[in-house]
């Protein structure tokens, strides 16, 4: 599917508590309200768009124009802050309204169903992280793959601006030895923010995982080809420690910070407008699928008292997916 040049409008599906990302993403394409936007319950959004020129938030070419969310009281006030025509009572009249819809939401063991009827009727869609977080689920995207629907997932960590400073570096750093990548809520909703930021850095090729889990936290040693070794905590109540990376190698070490949390959204917001335009992935689903299998790994890890998973033992529940599809 390639939309070309007009317009494209968007569907802003769902939204639950802890993730506000009908809000900004929906501000970042459309522009936003001030007004109603400070009345936003998440602070750190009106806070980081205030920090942005006012005349720059917008994404040319593409408007949201629909809203859903799971608590019908939500859709209005997201509306009225983001500039959205549109409030529907269902997330499937949507259909035949737009040309794509975005998941907003970060309940990976619900993303198949949120976004069934979508795929179902071949309207593109964007899921929130994580993609899945059970081999059925993504089992069931692999599938959708391979028969040609068209979807993208991602970390915005994966856009975040300042892992570039980290590839600028990495030869006076040596040999990688050791990471460790840092954030807050749960392993199965943000995990992937702090295993995400390390794929411009690693590439493919995780190993296995090992999780020491306790209430509030988990903090698993995860092993990649490479030889590089990492830590990655999840800890409920550490917002601090979002976005953190340190980096340590044979020569140096780098300690970042991932702080733009606007460029990082807009640039993974404007990856999916340009792959609706081209038709053009990009990045294979594979790598989406790897990152997936870790996380799963950590979860069974959990489960089984931690006792080390082979991301492999994953991998081979899995369908074969079809990279060309």
């Amino acid at each position: 599917m390639k939309i070309g040049s007009r317009e494209i409008r968007l569907a802003m599906l769902g939204m639950i508590e802890g993730n506000g990302h009908p809000y900004s993403w929906s501000a970042i394409v459309n522009g936003y309200n001030p007004e109603e936007m400070a009345r936003c319950p998440y602070p750190v959004i009106p806070q980081y768009l205030s920090e942005v020129p006012a005349n720059t938030i917008r994404i040319p070419g593409a408007r949201v124009t629909h809203v859903w969310t799971d608590d019908p009281a939500d859709a209005p006030q997201v509306a009225a802050a983001s500039r959205i025509e549109h409030v529907v009572a269902r997330p499937e009249d949507v259909i035949g309204q737009v040309d794509a819809v975005i998941i907003g939401t970060d309940d990976g063991h619900e993303h198949v169903r949120r976004a069934r009827p979508f795929v179902e009727a071949r309207l593109p869609v964007f899921v929130d992280k994580p993609l899945a977080i059970n081999v059925p689920d993504l089992n069931q995207f692999i599938r959708w793959h391979n028969e040609g629907r068209v979807f993208l997932s991602s970390s915005n960590m994966r856009y975040a601006p300042e892992t570039k400073l980290i590839l600028r570096q990495k030869t006076q750093l040596g040999q990688l030895r050791w990471i460790a990548s840092c954030t807050s809520k749960t392993w199965e909703r943000y995990a992937i923010h702090a295993l995400e930021v390390l794929w411009p850095v690693l590439g493919p090729g995780f190993v296995s995982v090992r999780t020491a889990s306790q209430p509030g936290s988990d903090l698993a040693y995860v092993t990649h080809r490479s030889g590089v070794q990492i830590s990655l905590a999840v800890i409920f109540d550490a917002v601090g420690s979002y976005g953190a990376l340190h980096v340590f190698g044979t020569q140096g070490n780098l300690a970042v910070t991932c702080w733009d949390t606007y460029t990082a959204f807009r640039n993974q917001l404007c990856a999916f407008l340009e792959m609706l335009r081209t038709g053009q992935r990009p990045y294979p689903l594979s790598e989406t699928v790897e990152l997936m299998t870790v996380i799963i790994a950590g979860l069974r890890s959990r489960e089984r008292g931690g006792s080390t998973v082979q991301v492999e033992e994953i991998r081979a529940e899995l369908e074969p997916l079809t990279e060309g599809a």
